[in-house]
């Protein structure tokens, strides 16, 4: 089997101010984003700094945001040919597994991009509202397995479904 051709990508992004650095709940910077990485740990004084640095409030997608986003990721899979094999939208991040020929940053670029895209056609959103966090999470998925389980955390690992509009 081999291990430098993934099949598919697990990717994840938060929305705006949602998950700050050094929260209880825990998040990832540039040096624990890694395979298997640590959280930042938690800290009351780096999560108010993060707090303080944030240039609009955060951001929550409720249910028309959520099914805005859920039409603009489906209709760019489609149009690009890539395939879904599971998506979630939470009030604050978005989980997707997704078989595309194209590198994760790219993808995960792309997504976010085309989501806000959907957020503003809808006219959820005003032109320069802030949506998305810098970059996100990127997980290789090497074997079907590795798929079978990004899809079951994204599906039946997040809580109660949420409503869509």
């Amino acid at each position: 089997m081999a291990f430098n051709n993934p099949i598919a990508y697990l990717l994840t992004w938060t929305t705006y101010a949602t998950r700050l650095h050094g929260a209880e709940n825990g998040s990832h910077d540039a040096d624990t984003n890694d395979r298997g990485g640590h959280f930042v740990p938690p800290s009351f004084r780096y999560e108010n700094l993060r707090r303080s640095q944030a240039k609009e409030l955060p951001f929550i997608l409720d249910a028309k945001c959520r099914g805005a986003v859920f039409r603009a990721l489906m209709q760019h899979a489609d149009y690009r040919e890539w395939h879904v094999f599971a998506v979630n939208i939470r009030t604050n991040h978005v989980h997707l597994v997704v078989s595309a020929g194209a590198e994760p940053a790219e993808l995960l670029r792309q997504f976010k991009a085309y989501a806000t895209r959907g957020l503003r056609a809808a006219e959820l959103i005003p032109d320069r509202t802030r949506v998305w966090t810098e970059g996100g999470s990127r997980k290789w998925l090497f074997t079907r397995d590795h798929v079978d389980a990004a899809c079951d955390y994204v599906l039946h690992q997040q809580g109660d479904d949420l409503p869509m509009e």
